[in-house]
């Protein structure tokens, strides 16, 4: 299946999840088993490209994809959940949103200097979340070398929020 294809099956939800949204709805991708396979297979192929050997991924819907992309790419995944959601011993970082503010957290002994990170997220938009994971793997040792997203919202300009980063995304809506 071709990027155009997995793109046909990322419905438009309007005014969802408020009024003016036009949500992209990726629960026909996931249904599609051909389409769900192709897209962490083409997800893998960019991160091969850039010899990752970990991944964070970020709740919830990075979850889903970052999973079989782990397994795929047999490397280890390590999670970013909002606060209080990580059993063991965490490490935080609060960031500011539209309307207020948030947190993320992973547990203290998920990063390795000696790995090259690539988070993985189902879509970047306006890039705060993906900031805060970025920084917050940093800020602990952490040697990012992708930001990793199925489908970017690059109208929103959430790459820049990035400061730079390695960006890759299969889907991209200008």
């Amino acid at each position: 299946m071709t990027v155009e294809q997995l793109r046909a099956l990322v419905r438009d939800v309007p005014d969802f999840p408020k009024a003016g949204i036009v949500f992209k709805d990726i629960t026909p991708l996931l249904a599609h088993a051909r389409a769900f396979a192709r897209t962490v297979e083409l997800l893998g192929e960019k991160l091969r490209n850039r010899d990752v050997n970990a991944l964070v991924a970020i709740e919830s819907r990075g979850f889903i994809f970052a999973a079989p992309l782990a397994a795929h790419l047999r490397v280890p995944l390590h999670l970013i959940r909002k606060a209080g959601k990580l059993p063991h011993d965490t490490v935080s970082i609060s960031y500011e949103l539209e309307y207020g503010s948030d947190s993320l957290e992973m547990h203290i002994d998920s990063i390795d200097p000696r790995d090259r990170i690539a988070i993985v997220d189902d879509v970047i938009a306006t890039g705060g979340t993906a900031s805060a994971a970025a920084k917050l793997i940093e800020e602990n040792g952490g040697n990012l070398v992708s930001c990793t997203f199925v489908i970017e919202l690059a109208f929103l300009g959430g790459r820049d929020r990035l400061d730079g980063r390695e960006v890759d995304s299969l889907i991209r809506y200008e």
